[in-house]
């Protein structure tokens, strides 16, 4: 006699509701990632996951609360991970860090991460860079990233101990603005290269952009000297 098939057990209702957060969660980062928090509605993450505009207000309020949710997911993760490379970094290295090294460990932590992600994460990406030139995505960041940066940052004066404070941070400046730029993934290096470079290419990315900050951080000190002069 063929076996009976055991019940499907039905759903509790915390795994119900655990599951609608994500879909939910999972449209707004990507409708916010192509559009930004004012160009997105309620209503618009309602139809992408296929459910009432009341279940979104009714576990998110109204939109800045689930852009904040939205943001807030997925940087508890990227922040916690550049932490314990740049602790592990400090760890191995001791008292002699270097600005590659430092670099290393805050940027690939982080291309990493996006690129084998999949989907979700590379659409969390291109919500940063969207939104980190705006009041309500840079007061995020502050509240997010802020503890990593400045643990980079401070193992970045180790390295340079002869560097100012203002260059280093004008330094961090130009890797951060790098960066963002990168994931935006807007094909537009695509299209100057004629196809040589893609924006989808974080490998590429992550086998140059150390090699190229670290040295123009090194660059700022001739810059000091000439100033000086």
């Amino acid at each position: 006699m063929p076996t009976a098939k055991k019940p499907r057990q039905p759903r509790k209702k915390a795994e119900q509701r655990a599951e609608s957060i994500e879909q939910i969660l999972d449209a707004a980062e990507f409708l916010f990632s192509e559009n930004g928090l004012h160009g997105v509605t309620l209503r618009d993450v309602a139809l992408r996951v296929g459910i009432h505009t009341t279940l979104v207000h009714y576990y998110f309020q109204d939109k800045q609360r689930l852009f904040e949710a939205v943001f807030a997911r997925r940087a508890s993760v990227t922040s916690g991970r550049r932490m314990e490379a740049l602790e592990q970094y400090e760890a191995r290295v001791k008292d002699k860090p270097t600005v590659a090294g430092a670099l290393h460990a805050f940027l690939d932590t982080d291309l990493d991460l996006y690129f084998e992600g999949g989907e979700n994460w590379m659409n969390y990406a291109s919500l940063c860079a969207r939104v980190s030139n705006t009041p309500e995505g840079a007061a995020l960041m502050d509240v997010h990233f802020d503890p990593v940066v400045l643990r980079l940052v401070s193992i970045l004066k180790r390295a340079l101990p002869d560097y100012s404070d203002e260059d280093i941070f004008w330094g961090y400046h130009f890797v951060t603005g790098a960066l963002m730029n990168t994931l935006a993934r807007t094909g537009r290096i695509d299209r100057l290269s004629g196809g040589i470079c893609h924006s989808d290419d974080f490998p590429a990315v992550k086998e140059r952009i150390t090699k190229f900050m670290a040295a123009g951080f090194l660059a700022l000190k001739k810059r000091s000297k000439s100033a000086a002069r």
